[in-house]
């Protein structure tokens, strides 16, 4: 098994200018042909002697070209000659030049007016191949200013100018406008749908996708099988996987086969709903229509397994890949390292690290960032050197990222609050997580007034942000015992409507009790139900512990019942607490006979019942009389509790 391995890119008013631009070439290809006037027989009329262009020829004149300007006119040229297409190197390398010429002259109007004076004409097809070299180069204000432009000069944008700009609509984030564009674009074809379904697959607005393709069948084009794709993976990637099934069959209705990437497709919808088994049976479907499985297949049907702690399973899959001639790649073995390390199995997983140099595998950063969440899972900081050791990583944002989260768990702020200097002096944008990993640190190094001037300079300028910014220094102010600032914060974000989560509640509730405020901290609970934040386990539990400590009896069993109809279980600390609260509130008898009601009723788990009492954990409690009713009441038939019975008994006894 794979983790046994033992660490193991004319025309010009001056003829020269042009010349010295094509030095490779015989200057009679550009020059006027001479002919005799003695010898009408010698025909070198221009048709004849036309130059073929080629995609090479092309790069390299352009290479060569003395400015900006000449490029774009001879490109613009070459765009003009019959049944040439300029391709994807030519327009690349356009970018670059259009940006230059952008920066010089600024409108879109004066570089029309410069193509004007080295004898371009101006003509639509001018400013469609400005659209698309700006549209390439993700320049999309430049994009509008051309289109405008357009109109300006009396041409009437084509629907392939208006598939542009539905485009860049989309990629600004002004899906409503663009859905607008798309509706009024007289004259759709198949780009016009489907660089639209591309876009709303990419938002997961299913809405709108249904809209578009069923605009799409009335008009009469059909999806190909990469639009398919996009839909299916959306579909299953939202765990919408009944409508997937349904384009499955429309797929099958059009004659477009089931490849190996559908068929990955829907295995991963599967292990997205951490349903492992029936992607592991439509891998045994997939094998009888006779279509062979990739590497890509097995990883997903690996990572699925993985996740749902299936190791043996995942085990299955690893060897019979390995029977059936697949090669475990980087991406399978970044996938084992990180899921291992996710379920606790941190050796195995530097096993599959260990393993990559004799596989002739080259680690990425995608390989460091999973040994670092293991370093960080495991507690286990001093290996970091081992592991950067040797190792040829970009910095790059992800990992930068992961480095700020490993220097704030391994007890290091003040490194990374220098790591996120040195991310924006290498001209890094930071993310989401790049905040976090900031306010950890500048928390952690006890900069308070620091990271809460961070903190609203961030929520000023970066819209955007989720729950877990917001969350992160309030939790980071309470474990310096900065109750009320933090409390402050989280009431700031309450008011500004801020993104606040499950969690971020917890730790507002966790401040409330460690600061004495229990009515407040009960209140919160209240208020996070009320705006459709489910309380969860951790919730609860935090609630009924801080009521324990007012022993308020009344309102630990009114959360105990909430508790059991939630389906959530008290947690060891917090069942003591309850255990010492009855104790310490009601004579013996009573408040065993509560104790065990609330353990008839459910409230509390057999387990933890059983493991308070054989431990002796209740104050002032008989432990054989209790143990005694216990056994008595409920038989715990389990062969774990019944072979613990003779400790308990001897230790009674």
């Amino acid at each position: 098994m794979l983790w046994k391995f033992n660490r193991g890119f004319l025309y010009s008013t001056s003829r020269k200018l042009v010349l010295k631009a094509l030095p490779f070439m015989s200057v009679h290809h550009f020059s006027s042909p001479e002919v005799s006037p003695t010898n009408k027989s010698l025909d070198f009329s221009w048709e004849k002697r036309r130059l073929t262009i080629t995609p090479q020829i092309v790069h390299s004149t352009l290479r060569n070209c003395p400015s900006n300007l000449i490029a774009l006119s001879f490109f613009l040229w070459c765009a003009k000659q019959p049944n040439y297409f300029h391709d994807a190197q030519a327009f690349d390398f356009m970018v670059n030049v259009l940006t230059k010429l952008t920066e010089k002259y600024v409108t879109v109007r004066r570089i029309i007016g410069e193509l004007e004076n080295v004898g371009c004409v101006t003509k639509a097809q001018t400013f469609l191949l400005l659209l698309r070299i700006y549209w390439r180069g993700g320049l999309y204000g430049m994009v509008f200013e051309t289109f405008e432009e357009m109109a300006t000069f009396g041409f009437t944008p084509n629907t392939f100018a208006r598939n542009i700009i539905m485009d860049v609509l989309f990629k600004i984030g002004h899906v409503d406008i663009a859905i607008k564009f798309f509706k009024e674009t007289q004259s759709p074809n198949f780009l016009t749908f489907n660089i639209a379904l591309c876009n709303l697959c990419k938002l997961s607005d299913l809405s709108n996708i249904k809209d578009v393709s069923r605009r799409m069948f009335r008009d009469g084009h059909y999806p190909n099988a990469n639009a398919m794709e996009m839909i299916l993976n959306c579909l299953c990637k939202m765990g919408r996987l009944a409508e997937a099934y349904q384009v499955l069959g429309l797929m099958v209705t059009l004659g477009i086969s089931v490849s190996v990437n559908i068929w990955s497709i829907l295995m991963d919808g599967f292990r997205r709903m951490r349903e492992p088994g029936m992607a592991n049976d439509l891998f045994k479907k997939m094998l009888g229509t006779g279509c062979s499985p990739n590497v890509v297949i097995y990883t997903t049907l690996i990572k699925g397994f993985l996740d749902s702690q299936m190791v043996s399973a995942a085990s299955s899959i690893l060897n019979r890949m390995d029977s059936d001639g697949y090669v475990p790649d980087l991406v399978l073995c970044n996938v084992l390292i990180d899921c291992l390390s996710k379920i606790g199995r941190y050796d195995d997983a530097f096993g599959i690290f260990e393993s990559l140099l004799e596989r002739k595998l080259i680690p990425d950063s995608y390989t460091f960032c999973s040994l670092l969440s293991n370093i960080c899972l495991s507690r286990r900081f001093s290996l970091l050197p081992m592991i950067a050791s040797g190792l040829a990583i970009e910095a790059d944002l992800v990992v930068c990222n992961s480095l700020l989260n490993y220097f704030c768990k391994a007890g290091y702020p003040l490194n990374a609050v220098d790591l996120y200097d040195y991310m924006l002096d290498r001209g890094f944008t930071p993310d989401k997580y790049s905040f976090v990993g900031l306010l950890s640190g500048l928390c952690g190094a006890r900069k308070i007034d620091e990271a809460v001037n961070v903190y609203q300079g961030i929520t000023m300028y970066c819209h955007g942000l989720d729950a877990h910014v917001h969350t992160t220094l309030i939790d980071g102010l309470i474990r310096v015992g900065k109750y009320q600032k933090a409390l402050r914060l989280f009431r700031r974000a309450l008011v500004e409507k801020y993104p606040l989560d499950v969690v971020s509640y917890n730790v507002a509730i966790y401040g409330l009790l460690k600061s004495g405020n229990i009515g407040e901290a009960f209140t919160l609970y209240s208020q996070m139900k009320e705006v459709g934040i489910l309380p969860n386990a951790r919730t609860y539990n935090l609630v009924i512990y801080g009521f324990c400590k007012e022993r308020d009896v009344k309102m630990v069993k009114q959360l105990m019942h909430e508790i059991r109809e939630a389906e959530f279980e008290l947690d060891h600390n917090t069942m003591k607490s309850v255990t010492k609260l009855l104790f310490r509130s009601h004579p013996y008898p009573s408040a065993l006979n509560q104790l065990i009601e609330m353990w008839n009723s459910g409230f509390i788990p057999d387990e933890a019942m059983y493991e308070q009492f054989s431990k002796g954990h209740a104050c002032t409690v008989n432990i054989g009389h209790a143990h005694h009713i216990f056994v008595r009441d409920k038989l715990l038939v389990d062969s774990s509790s019944s072979d613990d019975l003779p400790e308990v008994a001897a230790s009674v006894g």
